[in-house]
C-alpha cells in the first residue's frame, strides 16, 4: 500500500466519522428545537395506526435514525406506553423517515453546473455561521439553530472527504469486480448490506456510504438494489439486540420490525431478479446517488403500503415466534414495574424520556395521596390494618424516589435544551416533595398507632376540626399532582388559595386546642398528638404548594 493509498484510507475513515458525527449533532439540534412538538406526538400515537405511521416517519426524520426510533418503540412497548398494534404503525413510519438522510446525501451528487448549490460548496460557510452563533448567541433557540447548521455542514464535509478519497479509484478494476459479483448474486448482495449496516448500526449511514461509492460510477443497479435491501434488514439488528432483556411484548415489537423488512426485501428481491434477468444491460449500468435515494424511498413507501393492511397479521406472527410462557407468571412488583416503565431505550429521545419520568412521578404522587388518605382514616377509625398498609406503601414510595431520581440523572446528562434542563431540575424537587409527603403520612400513621395502643381519643370538637383540615389538605395535594400532570395554571392558583386556607385553619385549630388543654377539656396525651397531626397536615399542604410553584415557574419561563 502506497502513501497515497494510506492517505485516502485515512480520508475515508475520517470522512465517515465526520458524516456520523455531523448527523448526530444535527439530530440533537432538531430534537431540542422540536421538543414540545415531539411531546405532542406521543399523544397522537394512541389514536390510530395511520397517524402512528406519520409519527414514526416524523420522529425518524428528526433523530435521523430508524434504528433509534425502533429501539425507542421497543422501550415504549416494554414500558406499557404503546401496545403492539400502535407499535407496528410507528415501525412502518420509521422506515419511511430514514429515507430523508439518503436524500440529503444525494444533494452532494449534483452536477458541476450546479456546483454553487451543492451542499459541500456552502457547508464551510454554514459551520462558520453556526460557530459564531454558538459563541455569541444567548437565546436557547438560536443555539439550537446553530447546532443544526454545524451538524449539516460537518455531515457534508465528511461526505466530501469520503467521495474525494474514493474518486482516484473510479477506474479501479477491483471496484468493478466487487459490484459485478454482488450484482450477479442477490443473496451475497443482501448479506453484504446486512453485515455493513449491523456493524455501523445505522441504515442511514450505510446507504450514505453506498451513495458515496456510487459517485465513482462503478456501482451497478443490480448490486445497489440488493445491497440496499440487505441494509434495510441490517437496521433491525439494533432493535433485536436491544430487546434481549425486555418483556416478551417488547421482543415481539423487535420481531415485527424484522418481519416487516424481511418481507419487503424478499418481495423486491424477486422483482429485481426477474427484471435484471430480462434486462442484463440495465442490471450492469451505473446507478447514481440520486437514483439510490429514489429506490430507497420507493422500497420503504411501497413496503408500508403493501404491509399496512396486514399489520394485525404481523402482530400474530410475532406472537407465534415469541410465544407466551407456559408457566404462570408471578405478579410484577412495583420496583420491577418502575424499572420497566423507565426503560433506558426511551433515552434515545430526551423529550419522550422526560414524559416517561413525569408519568412515574404522577404515579408516585397518587400512591403518596393514597397513604395520606389511609393515615387520616386510621386516626379516625383506629384501624391497624390500614397502618400496616401505609408502612408497606411507604417502602415502595422510597424505592420509587430512588429509581426515578436515578433515571432523571440519566435524562439530565442527555442533550437537552435550556427549557428541558429547567424542567428536569423541577422534577428532581417534585420527587423529593412527594417523598416527604409520604414521610408525613407515615408520621400520622405512627400517631394513629399510638392512639390505638394507649386507647387515646379526641374530643368531638377536635375530631370535627381534624376532619375539616384533613379533607382540605388531601384535596390540595391531589390538585397539585393533577397540576403537575396537566401543567394547568388555574390549578396552580387554586392550590395557592387552598394553602392559605390551610395555614389559617392550622393556626386557628392549634390555638383552640391549646385553650381546650388549658381548660382540661382534652387529655394532654391527646392534645400533643392532635397538634402533631395538624402540623404534619400543614406540611403536606406546603409540599403541594412547592409542586405547583415548580409548574408555575415552567409555564411563566416558557412565555
Amino acid at each position: 500500500m502506497s502513501m497515497n493509498d494510506l492517505e485516502n484510507l485515512f480520508k475515508f475513515v475520517g470522512g465517515l466519522g465526520m458524516f456520523l458525527y455531523g448527523m448526530n449533532i444535527m439530530a440533537d439540534g432538531l430534537q431540542k428545537s422540536a421538543g414540545e412538538k415531539m411531546k405532542n406526538l406521543l399523544g397522537i400515537l394512541t389514536n390510530n395506526r395511520f397517524l402512528a405511521v406519520v409519527v414514526g416517519a416524523l420522529v425518524t426524520a428528526v433523530i435521523q435514525s430508524s434504528s433509534a426510533t425502533t429501539v425507542m418503540v421497543v422501550g415504549f412497548v416494554n414500558a406499557g406506553i404503546l401496545n403492539l398494534g400502535q407499535a407496528v404503525g410507528v415501525i412502518m413510519g420509521a422506515n419511511i423517515g430514514t429515507t430523508v438522510t439518503a436524500w440529503l446525501v444525494s444533494l452532494n451528487g449534483m452536477g458541476d453546473a450546479m456546483a454553487v448549490l451543492k451542499p459541500e460548496f456552502f457547508a464551510p460557510l454554514l459551520i462558520g455561521i453556526g460557530a459564531f452563533i454558538m459563541l455569541f448567541a444567548k437565546k436557547d433557540s438560536k443555539k439550537q439553530a446553530a447546532e443544526i447548521l454545524i451538524g449539516f455542514g460537518i455531515l457534508f464535509i465528511g461526505l466530501s472527504f469520503m467521495s474525494g478519497s474514493i474518486k482516484p479509484y473510479s477506474d479501479s478494476q477491483i471496484f468493478y469486480d466487487i459490484f459485478a459479483t454482488l450484482g450477479k448474486n442477490p443473496i451475497l448482495g443482501i448479506l453484504a448490506g446486512l453485515v455493513i449496516t449491523a456493524i455501523i448500526q445505522s441504515s442511514s449511514a450505510s446507504v450514505g456510504i453506498l451513495q458515496t461509492l456510487a459517485v465513482t460510477g462503478r456501482v451497478n443497479w443490480s448490486s445497489a438494489i440488493f445491497i440496499t435491501l440487505g441494509q434495510n434488514i441490517g437496521t433491525c439488528v439494533t432493535a433485536l439486540i436491544s430487546s434481549a432483556g425486555a418483556h416478551k411484548t417488547a421482543k415481539r415489537a423487535a420481531v415485527i420490525h424484522l418481519l416487516f423488512n424481511v418481507f419487503g426485501a424478499i418481495l423486491f428481491a424477486i422483482i429485481g431478479i426477474i427484471l435484471f434477468t430480462v434486462n442484463r444491460d440495465f442490471a450492469n449500468s451505473a446507478i447514481t446517488p440520486v437514483q439510490i435515494s429514489i429506490f430507497h424511498t420507493i422500497f420503504n413507501v411501497t413496503n408500508t403500503l403493501v404491509m399496512f393492511p396486514f399489520a394485525n397479521g404481523l402482530v400474530k406472527a410475532s406472537s407465534l415466534i415469541i410465544k407466551d410462557e407456559k408457566e404462570e407468571e408471578k405478579p410484577e412488583t412495583q420496583e420491577h414495574a418502575l424499572a420497566r416503565h423507565l426503560d433506558d431505550r426511551i433515552l434515545e429521545s430526551p423529550t419522550f424520556a422526560i414524559q416517561a419520568a413525569i408519568k412515574e412521578i404522577i404515579h408516585m404522587g397518587e400512591m403518596a395521596y393514597e397513604n395520606v388518605t389511609l393515615a387520616c382514616e386510621a386516626v379516625k377509625e383506629r384501624d391497624s390494618e390500614k397502618i400496616k398498609k401505609i408502612y408497606e406503601t411507604e417502602t415502595i414510595i422510597n424505592n420509587m424516589e430512588k429509581g426515578i431520581t436515578e433515571y432523571l440523572v440519566k435524562v439530565d446528562n442527555l442533550s437537552l435544551n435550556e427549557k428541558q434542563h429547567h424542567q428536569v431540575s423541577n422534577l428532581f424537587y417534585t420527587v423529593s416533595d412527594i417523598e416527604r409527603v409520604g414521610d408525613h403520612a407515615e408520621n400520622i400513621a405512627d400517631m394513629a398507632k399510638f392512639l390505638i395502643k394507649n386507647d387515646v381519643t379526641f374530643s368531638p370538637k377536635a375530631q370535627v376540626e381534624l376532619d375539616k383540615l384533613t379533607e382540605l389538605v388531601r384535596d390540595n395535594f391531589k390538585l397539585s399532582v393533577t397540576c403537575r400532570n396537566k401543567n394547568d395554571m388555574e390549578l396552580v392558583d387554586e392550590v395557592k388559595d387552598n394553602e392559605k386556607s390551610v395555614d389559617k385553619m392550622e393556626k386557628k385549630y392549634r390555638k383552640r386546642h391549646i385553650e381546650r388543654l388549658a381548660n382540661k377539656s382534652c387529655k394532654p396525651e391527646a392534645g400533643v398528638i392532635f397538634l402533631d397531626i395538624i402540623s404534619n397536615l400543614e406540611r403536606i399542604s406546603d409540599h403541594a404548594l412547592n409542586i405547583v410553584e415548580y409548574v408555575e415557574n415552567e409555564i411563566t419561563s416558557a412565555r
